[in-house]
């Protein structure tokens, strides 16, 4: 979908805009009902306006980038619930219920995710198996009215390239390509396939990705030393950053996140202030932390 009315995203960070994402999906979809188990991405087609209204609530908050509920889109993943044949089905759906709600004064996201089983070598998908189900997957959410790609929660390097190269070569969409890395016994931080924020930063930028990033994983805390450590491997790549409201605890058999909206809002000027161009939140994040942040940032 070309937009008229917004500029494009690398225009308005090139600009200094500091823009600002969406919260947590998944803990919003849970509050609506979503069972343990449950195909969220279904509710693409299946539940269209709970899906709209958790995009509506992040607006309101004050989000400038819709992020689509198609982080489990890819074929692989869908064929966990028998759904594998309606890929393109649910990615362009989940990136229509997002444009719907952005309109031309907020940029679409679309949201793609590990497969979930390993490339050869490690496993017995081959590479062209898993390009063929990226671009599946990205041009269906191009179809469906993204202007932007991020390829998520990423731990290795080859099936990260392989998802950005899909989409360089078969859409037009702005390409965002993120990592999730954790600390580390003898210190520093490493994804769980053991690539390094530096390593990362370097590959995707020579790969061609145009914006670099860190989600999930950590909080804000571990997530600026992060940032950091990106930028100092990459000067002249734009940075997100997308952390958990804090780290993890397992209360009454439930996963809690205890970073309040403010606590998270002011540690994001930090991570601001270190070379991320675009903020945001993962798991644990509601729209009132979304609230907090684009007040801090904006300050």
């Amino acid at each position: 979908m070309a937009l008229t009315v917004m500029q494009k995203l690398l225009d308005r960070i090139k600009a200094g805009e500091a823009l600002v994402c969406d919260g947590a999906m998944g803990t919003l979809l849970q509050e609506k009902g979503l069972q343990p188990g449950e195909c969220p991405e279904l509710w693409c087609v299946d539940r269209p306006d709970d899906v709209r209204d958790v995009h509506r609530r992040y607006r309101e908050a004050g989000s400038d980038i819709v992020e689509c509920n198609s982080f489990g889109g890819s074929r692989y993943k869908l064929k966990h619930f028998g759904l594998e044949e309606r890929a393109a089905e649910i990615n362009r759906a989940a990136a229509a219920l997002a444009r719907e709600v952005a309109g031309e004064t907020q940029h679409v996201m679309g949201s793609v995710g590990p497969m979930g089983t390993f490339m050869a070598p490690l496993g017995t998908q081959s590479e062209d198996d898993f390009y063929t189900a990226f671009k599946e997957q990205v041009l269906a959410l191009e179809e469906g009215g993204a202007d932007v790609v991020i390829i998520e929660t990423m731990t290795g390097l080859e099936e990260a390239l392989v998802a950005l190269r899909a989409a360089r070569e078969n859409t037009s969409l702005t390409t965002v390509v993120s990592f999730t890395f954790d600390p580390q016994m003898q210190g520093g931080y490493a994804s769980m396939m053991g690539v390094q924020p530096a390593r990362f930063a370097v590959a995707a930028a020579e790969a061609g990705a145009d914006i670099i990033g860190t989600n999930c994983g950590t909080g804000p805390d571990d997530m600026l030393e992060i940032v950091r450590l990106l930028r100092a491997a990459v000067a002249d790549v734009p940075i997100l950053a997308m952390p958990n409201a804090g780290m993890p605890e397992i209360v009454d058999g439930e996963t809690v996140f205890r970073e309040t909206p403010a606590e998270m809002a002011a540690k994001m000027q930090g991570i601001r202030k270190a070379g991320a161009s675009i903020v945001g939140g993962c798991c644990g994040t509601t729209p009132e932390h979304i609230v907090a942040i684009k007040a801090a940032i904006g300050a």
